[in-house]
């Protein structure tokens, strides 16, 4: 894979667009952030553009959701990593953002608004309709290089990560170019049996790969939690009520479908925590009631699970078990990060939340591979082509329309 990376450019006195994914987990009642990772990582990036003028951009959360928030609160958490004044630009393509890339000295960091507050930014474009979006066309001529350094949303093809691509200068910031050969050099020694553990509430995005994922050979056993455990107890008949969750026919069918192409693959929790008066108590599957909150795995499910992670040669984990935030609902996660690290296999984790959890259960040194990618580093594993990476390849081939 040939991509150009940051020891191919001399920054000092240029105007660098810097596009990251501080896309973090955002207390619903407080919005503050309570994980920062991925703002940390971000420092590791912007100290190599010394001498720069660097404007990063990035997503927060989705629309309508309790984590779309300003970028504010990403800006004051950035300062204390990167050791220097990240200042906050309560905009993304407006007069305001352009007067204030303009009027930047070197040295400076601005931190542009949410991207997601521009409409565009919430569809998927092809890779030449991107670069004709106004936000590309509006910004595009303000700076001298793109660097692309989010690898969580290496999958996607919004505008401000693919579009500029297109008409600027592009390499790979420092966590991109890090990922890459880690995985390269990961997926090299990888053996089977492939354990899949997956959780969290993005349920489309895991659905979609993991077809692809039991093709390409990378999935003999999927063991399942989170939300994504739930719509496959739906889709068995073992929760017999709807889950209320959006487009849930369709995921639900979907996941009925891939258990009866691999019916020995899955594996579904057989008991469950649930919330009861803001207690733990866990109960089997069977007897859950549609008033119930499933906020966890329970241990006889763990156990369950634990055997398989213990034969397995490689594991992949995504997604939280549960609501490991709460106190009483952390028992899954945590001790299904306790079992792959010990286990004996090739351990890859992968996510924004888990990556927070082993940082806070001190597991980090004890696993092969962290990433704070979650959809995109599934995509990777089954071997697609990811447009993000193509975008460096088509630019180190000088197959944009700047370089």
């Amino acid at each position: 894979m040939k991509i150009r990376t940051l020891d191919d450019f001399d920054v000092k006195g240029k105007t660098v667009l810097l596009r990251v994914d501080m896309n973090v987990p955002i207390d619903p009642d407080t919005k503050q952030i309570t994980g920062n990772k991925r703002i940390e990582e971000v420092a590791i990036t912007t100290k190599a553009l010394d001498g720069a003028k660097i404007v990063i951009i990035s997503h927060q959360g989705r629309v309508g959701r309790d984590d779309f928030v300003g970028m504010e609160n990403h800006a004051k958490e950035l300062e204390k990593f990167c050791g220097k004044k990240v200042k906050y630009v309560s905009d993304v393509i407006g007069t305001h953002a352009q007067n204030e890339i303009k009027n930047m000295n070197d040295n400076e960091i601005i931190l542009l608004d949410n991207l997601r507050l521009c409409a565009e930014e919430n569809y998927e474009f092809s890779l030449e309709e991107s670069a004709k979006t106004l936000m590309v066309q509006r910004l595009k001529d303000l700076f001298d290089l793109f660097v692309l350094d989010s690898f969580p949303s290496a999958h996607r093809t919004h505008p401000s990560l693919v579009g500029f691509a297109q008409v600027l200068p592009t390499c790979a910031g420092k966590l991109v170019e890090r990922e890459v050969k880690q995985l390269e050099n990961i997926l090299t020694v990888a053996k089977s049996p492939f354990v899949i553990i997956l959780g969290g509430s993005k349920v489309d995005d895991r659905l979609n790969a993991l077809k692809m994922m039991i093709k390409k050979e990378r999935a003999d056993n999927v063991l399942l939690t989170g939300l994504i455990g739930n719509v496959f107890l739906r889709a068995q008949g073992r929760i017999k009520f709807p889950l209320n969750i959006k487009n849930e026919d369709e995921l639900v069918s979907e996941a009925h479908t891939l258990i009866g192409e691999y019916p020995d693959v899955f594996s579904t929790p057989v008991d469950i925590a649930v919330n009861k008066y803001g207690e733990r108590s866990e109960i089997d599957v069977r007897d859950l009631n549609k008033d119930d909150q499933i906020f966890d795995i329970g241990q006889k499910t763990l156990d369950y699970y634990s055997k398989m992670i213990n034969g397995a040669g490689t594991i992949f984990i995504s997604g939280p078990a549960g609501f490991f935030e709460k106190e009483n609902f952390h028992f899954g996660t945590k001790s299904l990060l306790e079992s792959v690290a010990n286990s004996m296999a090739t351990s890859i984790v992968s996510g924004g939340h888990l990556t927070f959890a082993l940082k806070k259960y001190d597991l980090s040194e004890k696993v092969n591979h962290i990433s704070t990618a979650g959809g995109a580093l599934v995509r990777y594993l089954t071997g697609q082509k990811l447009p993000m990476i193509k975008c460096l390849e088509d630019a180190a081939n000088g197959n944009n329309s700047k370089v």
